[in-house]
């Protein structure tokens, strides 16, 4: 077993800040891509929200088949400076620059017209989701080399889960933030807000590629990687699934875990829906608009939380049984909260205005930490994965096996974005329908199973392939033992 330490901990948080650039790129897009064209062009087309979301969801499905030719890339690469870290470099621009772009508002409506405008969304859509696959793949796939110490990369782990749970947090409040210095600066109402995105995207650009930078510049790859033999292809991914039961496991947990994020695909409307607008320091807030952060930020804060303790859980049971564990107590807790509410009668508090901002509130600190085994776990199992096939096969296969981890993510959420809205459509809920400021409790209903009670469905199966799991810390104390590590 190495005994001398290879990755100190500042090198540790270095490389969770590099992840948090990347995430603060994603979290951006995901929570304010689909608001940004409906607030742009929901004038020039009132179906730009259902459309804009279908594009999204096609776009993450082109973008997974270039997943394994990213990932075939880097496996065969011979760069300058690691396998991982070259990448990372080359990543950082496109991705700024593509995020502050989609961000930038063109009036359509003058020129063009919906033909453009949605060839636009297509091209920059689906070229943002390669390039974040570009910056995702290598980011994260440089966790298994940092150290050949599973320890020490479990504490690098630790630190990147945080980093990313804050950066795709940030954003909600960050654009609240935003638009304020904006108002205090010209006065209240006296911008547009297509100001406040692109001031927004261009802060995230600085912040989020500076990241990247200090992270490209400042870890090393300690642990020596060579060049793949094998050219790989969507086939030769589903080959090493075929071969390697471990990461067909990780790939199996994340698809049928697609729900874990519903809550963040259908946050807007579920506020609308199930809270609607309040009154909080001597204002009126619309959840919907300049408070759509608010009813999940205890939820990011116990999500945080979560980060930090789950770790120190799965240092002692191991990721099967912390995975289990959790993914069971989310099916309990979220569908006891479903099951709650769809009993309130229509007329309850509990279903409009502050009392149900604190009621969300409360469920969303507590799923919020019940769902941060979902999100730390299959990337330490990667890392793991990666030394277990080169102590089972004598190979390393970081870029094949980092791939489809981030493969098995986007068509997730892929999956995701379809269901939500479809749920969402279901209920029948719409911008109309909000503004008369009476929700059916029905559709109250519909929508607090897509906003919760699904969540912990998804869990709970997705916890089934888990109990098939070989990794555990004998085969770890095991693995360390042999010379290749």
């Amino acid at each position: 077993m190495n005994k001398n330490k290879t990755l100190s901990v500042s090198s540790a948080l270095i490389y969770a800040m590099g992840i948090f650039g990347v995430q603060i790129f994603i979290g951006y897009m995901n929570s304010f891509q689909t608001e940004f064209y409906n607030k742009m062009y929901s004038s020039f087309d009132s179906s730009i929200f259902y459309a804009s979301a279908i594009i999204i969801f096609v776009a993450k499905l082109i973008s997974c088949l270039f997943d394994p030719l990213i990932g075939a890339m880097i496996d065969k690469s011979e760069l300058k400076g690691g396998k991982m870290r070259p990448w990372v470099l080359r990543s950082a621009f496109p991705l700024a620059v593509l995020t502050t772009l989609i961000f930038v508002y063109i009036p359509f409506d003058q020129f063009g017209g919906k033909i453009l405008l949605y060839a636009y969304i297509t091209v920059t859509t689906v070229l943002w989701n390669i390039a974040m696959s570009f910056a995702d793949i290598p980011s994260q796939g440089m966790l298994s080399l940092l150290s050949p110490d599973a320890d020490e990369r479990n504490v690098a782990a630790s630190f990147s889960n945080i980093a990313k749970s804050m950066a795709l947090a940030l954003p909600g409040v960050f654009v609240t933030v935003v638009m304020m210095i904006i108002g205090m600066i010209k006065g209240e109402g006296n911008y547009e807000d297509k100001e406040y995105y692109l001031i927004t995207a261009l802060v995230f650009f600085v912040i989020g590629t500076s990241l990247i930078l200090l992270m490209y510049k400042k870890n090393k790859e300690a642990v020596e990687s060579s060049k793949s033999a094998q050219t790989v292809s969507i086939k030769e991914m589903f080959r090493e699934m075929k071969m390697n039961k471990m990461i067909f496991i990780v790939f199996l947990i994340n698809m049928l875990g697609f729900a874990r994020a519903m809550g963040l695909i259908v946050c807007v409307q579920a506020n609308g829906a199930l809270i609607g607008k309040i009154n909080l320091f001597g204002m009126v807030m619309d959840t919907t608009a300049d408070a759509t952060w608010l009813p999940g930020i205890l939820g990011g804060v116990s999500g945080f939380i979560g980060i930090c303790i789950v770790p120190l859980i799965n240092k002692k049971l191991g990721e099967k049984k912390t995975y289990i564990g959790f993914s069971i107590a989310t099916f309990i807790f979220n569908m006891a909260v479903t099951v709650f509410y769809w009993l309130l009668p229509q007329e309850s508090a509990l279903r409009y205005g502050n009392t149900a901002l604190y009621m969300i509130m409360a469920f969303q600190f507590l799923t919020g930490f019940l769902t941060a085994a979902n999100t730390y776990i299959p990337l330490v199992m990667t890392a793991d994965i990666v030394d277990y096939r080169l102590y089972k096969t004598g190979e390393r296969k970081e870029g094949v096996n980092f791939a489809i981890l981030s493969l098995s993510i986007k068509l997730s959420n892929a999956i995701c974005v379809a269901v939500g809205l479809l749920l969402i459509a279901a209920s029948g809920y719409t911008q109309v329908v909000y503004e008369t400021g009476s929700i059916p409790a029905k559709m109250q209903n519909i929508i607090m199973f897509s906003y919760m009670g699904f969540v912990g469905v998804s869990a709970l199966i997705s916890a089934i392939p888990m109990f098939f799991y070989k990794i555990d810390n004998k085969v770890k104390a095991e693995m360390r033992k042999d010379n290749n590590l």
